[in-house]
């Protein structure tokens, strides 16, 4: 069972269309709030990223903001976290919240989330970590990433334990019984390539 203090939300700084999306976030803060786990997410102030993050906050939980600084010049950083951390890149900006982070949430979002969740994804087959990542797949939001991780394996690319390397639920109040359950990565992940 994953030790988790803290957990890392790659989301969407826009709202999306669904309202479901918005009701999944506030309840994902909330949920970290009342378990006590620290968010550590994007920084940003708009969209579904302020969301996770004022949920937790009017829940008495902590909020660590990682954001670069040129976003933070855009006035899209919530300035009102526990703790706000500007960094010099994007690169920086996911390092830092890899490092502060025992587990991995994934809302929607666009070309920001998908890469954040990719990125995260391909470390853990390559064995440079084992933490958690759960895919809240809101009303089928993230139905093709789980079809794009499939066509890897059938292409021949990929060993079927790619598709361990995550979980996906449908509902916020299933995602910590996912993190905590997850199972280890296996080594042929990574040993199916060489």
């Amino acid at each position: 069972m994953v030790n988790l203090n803290s957990v890392c939300v790659f989301c969407g700084s826009k709202n999306g269309y669904n309202p479901a999306y918005e009701a999944s976030a506030k309840r994902l803060g909330e949920i970290l709030a009342e378990r006590k786990i620290t968010l550590v997410y994007g920084g940003g102030r708009i969209g579904l990223m302020g969301i996770v993050a004022d949920a937790i906050l009017a829940g008495g939980g902590k909020v660590i903001g990682i954001i670069p600084d040129f976003l933070k010049e855009l006035e899209v950083g919530h300035d009102t976290v526990t703790e706000q951390i500007v960094t010099n890149s994007m690169h920086e900006r996911k390092h830092r919240m890899f490092e502060l982070s025992d587990g991995f949430v994934v809302l929607p979002g666009g070309l920001g989330t998908l890469d954040e969740t990719l990125e995260i994804m391909t470390w853990k087959q390559l064995r440079l970590h084992s933490k958690p990542i759960v895919v809240l797949n809101i009303g089928g939001y993230w139905s093709a990433l789980a079809e794009l991780v499939r066509a890897t394996i059938d292409g021949g690319f990929a060993h079927p334990a790619v598709s361990e390397l995550y979980t996906m639920v449908d509902s916020a109040d299933d995602v910590f019984s996912a993190l905590v359950n997850q199972p280890e990565p296996k080594e042929e992940v990574l040993t199916s390539h060489l």
